[in-house]
């Protein structure tokens, strides 16, 4: 694509919402097994979604499109807040797969990554074109999609909504990604995202993450000045060291008026396996924000209620509400990793299924 127009900005998740989009769990799916299990997860979040803003969701067919109504209305979900659309999928991870709006000269622009199964890792074919089918179908309105021929998932960056934008290394900069040095990719980013200024990490990460260090495992921001951690306090953890390197890193980095950022550390989850022993990526930097609300993945353990706390600090004019994500660890993600909100400067279109 040519380059987009200057005076643009990747919108903080804390601006306001027209909706959130969602990719709803099929049987032919990796989430097939499991589907008695997250499908309440997903009906969980959408109602909670719902209550504040409109709901995007994606449906292999038209038979889980009917399937997915009916689970909706019998938790009391309103109907006229759903919008939901055929389109063939492989997965669920719509923070990854979704598009990422800019809004440039004050109108928004839809710009759709190539996404790759996270370097390759798994079956991503129908995943990589949900963005332009959803377009097609109208989905976004009539607003403007570009496709980007660059490798990059959503919960890899996260935006100040004032130009700056925090990552990792090892996911931006590692195998099957952009290709680029990590200067050329700044200078891409700056262009397409508006955001001149690039914070990097490169320590941190969760055991059984399969993305590579997505920065919305890891850190985020609540505000310009503020930004939420996994921390980790069992130095006999296999991440402890990591996320002690990651937490020092932080501590080193200034705002673009040069002060420190007011660091908020999350408690640390016990340790999860899945049934074969593997470790499960439990954490709490996975949140959500909406209008008015957050949406925090708990796992029905002792420190979701300090996590929550402490988010609640962050969050003074916003409800933070937690959400039983135990079911979607066995995938390797949590809450934030199944979104992709939709700026209110986006005029969603009706449902087509």
């Amino acid at each position: 694509m040519g380059s987009v127009e200057p005076e643009h900005i990747l919108p903080a998740e804390w601006a306001p919402q027209a909706g959130v989009l969602l990719t709803w769990p099929h049987a032919d799916s990796d989430w097939g097994p499991h589907l008695a299990a997250v499908e309440p997860v997903f009906v969980r979040i959408a109602a909670e979604v719902a209550r504040r803003e409109d709901l995007v969701i994606g449906c292999r067919d038209a038979a889980l499109a009917g399937h997915v109504r009916g689970l909706l209305a019998a938790a009391g979900v309103d109907p006229a807040r759903v919008r939901l659309h055929v389109v063939a999928s492989e997965d669920t991870w719509a923070r990854d797969h979704g598009p990422l709006t800019v809004i440039r000269r004050g109108a928004p622009l839809l710009l759709d990554f190539t996404f790759n199964g996270w370097g390759g890792k798994f079956a991503a074919e129908q995943d990589d074109q949900i963005s332009r089918r959803l377009h097609a179908l109208g989905a976004f309105g009539a607003e403007a999609m570009a496709s980007v021929d660059l490798v990059l998932e959503g919960g890899s960056v996260e935006s100040d909504g004032a130009g700056t934008l925090l990552t990792t290394r090892r996911c931006l900069l590692g195998p099957g990604r952009s290709g680029l040095s990590e200067a050329e990719l700044e200078r891409r980013l700056g262009v397409l995202l508006g955001t001149p200024r690039v914070l990097w990490l490169t320590h941190g990460g969760l055991a059984g993450d399969d993305t590579d260090g997505h920065i919305d495992t890891l850190a985020r921001f609540t505000d310009a000045e503020t930004i939420a951690y996994q921390s980790c306090d069992d130095p006999d953890d296999p991440d402890f060291a990591e996320l002690q390197r990651m937490a020092g890193e932080l501590a080193a980095l200034r705002t673009a008026a040069g002060a420190p950022y007011r660091l908020v550390p999350l408690a640390w989850p016990r340790a999860r396996q899945a049934d074969d022993g593997a470790r499960l990526p439990a954490g709490y930097a996975n949140f959500l924000i909406l209008n008015d609300a957050v949406l925090v993945p708990t796992y029905a353990d002792p420190a979701d209620l300090r996590a929550l706390a402490s988010l609640r600090a962050c969050f003074p004019g916003r409800e933070v509400v937690g959400v039983d994500c135990r079911a979607l660890l066995v995938q390797g993600g949590s809450l934030h990793c199944l979104t992709m909100q939709l700026p209110q400067s986006l005029t969603l279109g009706p449902g087509t299924a």
